[in-house]
């Protein structure tokens, strides 16, 4: 499918979205957003930052998906009628309406005027760095909490998933079969494509073939097979039926029996001046079934016919089943990669880290940082209005950098980790560096030139930043820990609030 198909495609099924789903989002968001209301709080202006407490799959990165969606929500975000009539109706404790009706007026009139800010779709990020920062009413940034965290942290978690997978697989075609696998299918479509985003190269998911204009791929099922009464002829049948199309799968009773069935039907195709695409293994040991077909294909001339993978595949087996020398050329993964069967949930957060009670969006605002504390080290959140700057050389990721964007630039080079900060980096002053966070949404309004990106644009984008990582923290198991901290100022300042809020400074 070529470039500009896809982008149109994307473009118009943004533009033929359903309604905004406003009331996707906890009770909680909304009985808070009619406190702000209630004591007069509703227009004080607020900032938001949202980052992940662990990189997934004890990996050394993640790949940010979802901005996509994110930027379809927010861009016809609004309280329908229907929607209004229903909180009308929720009852309280004492069986009478929740909220009264000035406040659903409120809500009825209310318009997502905030400002967006976000590491582009595709962008490698880390542990403990902003990946998107809301700025706006706080009735309006606290709204958009629960849903926001919903649409960035599965799709970021596939994406990981996906990027995992094609590294282990050493740039080797991986398909994404997890539809009938999938947590319904909202989850399996946002799956397919944020498993296109992370790298893999097609799905078994139609609706997501026609929705997104992702590659579909696909073969017959066992039922196929047991539908005939000879495996031969349902071979021999299937490519009749698809002489250009044709991968069988084989092992449906015996792996290598099937493989030399399926080698006679080839043999016949290539009579016709057609050719066997592949076979696909489903089951058992699949090093030395792909290592034995190949030989048996090979013998037979079929040197080009391909050895397609499955079977509760994830980026381990995989990168083992390589490592023993399987003859296998491609690899269809699902469960483990739709359900991201290791790791099902991303710590993702969503924290105020900034406040004033000013009403002037334009305006220069009393900010009050905010830090929620922990027991925990790394559950304390990160006070200010929060940049992260990327430092380069020759080419490769060296660093990250998260600094307070409302007072300019960073006072020093010098990051202190957030969980330790006994360890710190200082970066040269000749650095070559970037800001991950570009402007996504202004007043309501989306930011053309960085929201309408074709998918073909940011898998693209997905490979390049990969390539910009070093090894160390690709690797699957114990990966090199890249450097991400604080700007020594902005740790300080944390450090500061933390113990007022402690009660410990004099």
């Amino acid at each position: 499918m070529s470039k500009e198909k896809i982008s149109v495609q994307n473009k118009s099924n943004r533009q033929g979205l359903d309604a905004a789903q406003a009331l996707l989002t906890d009770l909680y968001q909304i009985t808070m957003a009619y406190a702000y209301w209630k004591s007069g709080k509703a227009k004080h202006q607020s900032v938001f930052t949202m980052s992940f407490r662990h990189n997934p799959f004890g990996g050394g990165f993640a790949i940010a998906s979802g901005l996509s969606r994110v930027c379809e929500y927010l861009e016809n975000l609004r309280f329908q009628k229907d929607d209004i009539d229903y909180l009308s109706e929720v009852p309280g404790p004492d069986g009478k309406p929740l909220f009264e009706r000035e406040f659903l007026d409120f809500l009825a009139c209310m318009k997502f005027d905030v400002d967006v800010d976000a590491c582009p779709e595709g962008s490698v990020v880390f542990a403990h760095e902003p990946i998107l920062r809301v700025r706006g009413d706080i009735v309006k940034t606290q709204i958009l909490e629960t849903a926001l965290l919903n649409m960035l942290g599965f799709s970021t978690l596939v994406s990981t998933k996906a990027a995992r997978l094609k590294l282990a697989a050493r740039q080797m075609p991986v398909y994404e079969f997890g539809l009938r696998r999938a947590q319904g299918p909202d989850g399996a479509l946002s799956a397919s494509l944020a498993s296109y985003i992370g790298g893999c190269d097609g799905t078994s998911n139609v609706l997501a073939g026609k929705l997104h204009g992702i590659p579909v791929i696909g073969t017959h099922a066992h039922s196929w097979v047991m539908s005939f009464t000879d495996e031969l002829e349902a071979f021999e049948t299937y490519a009749q039926v698809f002489p250009e199309n044709c991968l069988l799968l084989v092992d449906t009773y015996d792996t290598i029996n099937g493989v030399k069935l399926a080698i006679k039907v080839g043999q016949k195709l290539k009579e016709q001046g057609k050719k066997l695409m592949g076979v696909r293994l489903d089951s058992g040991d699949l090093a030395y079934l792909s290592v034995e077909a190949r030989k048996l294909l090979n013998q037979a001339g079929m040197h080009d016919t391909k050895i397609v993978a499955s079977n509760d595949l994830d980026e381990g087996i995989i990168d083992s089943l390589i490592y023993q020398g399987a003859a296998i050329d491609g690899w269809a993964v699902g469960t483990k990669l739709v359900t991201c069967y290791d790791q099902p949930a991303l710590g993702i957060v969503y924290k105020l880290s900034a406040l004033s009670e000013s009403s002037n969006k334009d305006g220069e605002e009393n900010w009050r940082y905010c830090v929620k504390l922990s027991e925990q080290q790394a559950k304390i959140s990160n006070p200010g209005i929060l940049q992260t700057r990327r430092f380069k050389s020759d080419g490769e990721f060296i660093a990250d950098m998260v600094y307070d964007s409302a007072r300019g630039e960073p006072e020093t080079r010098t990051i202190v980790d957030p969980v330790d900060f006994t360890r710190r980096k200082k970066i040269s002053s000749n650095t070559e560096y970037i800001d991950l966070l570009v402007p996504i949404m202004r007043d309501g309004k989306l930011i053309e030139q960085n929201t309408n990106v074709s998918l073909f644009q940011t898998r693209n984008y997905v490979s390049d930043q990969l390539a910009s990582l070093h090894p160390g923290n690709k690797r699957l198991l114990n990966p090199h820990q890249y450097p991400v901290g604080l700007e020594k100022s902005l740790h300080e300042l944390k450090t500061e609030i933390i113990l007022q809020q402690r009660g410990l400074k004099s």
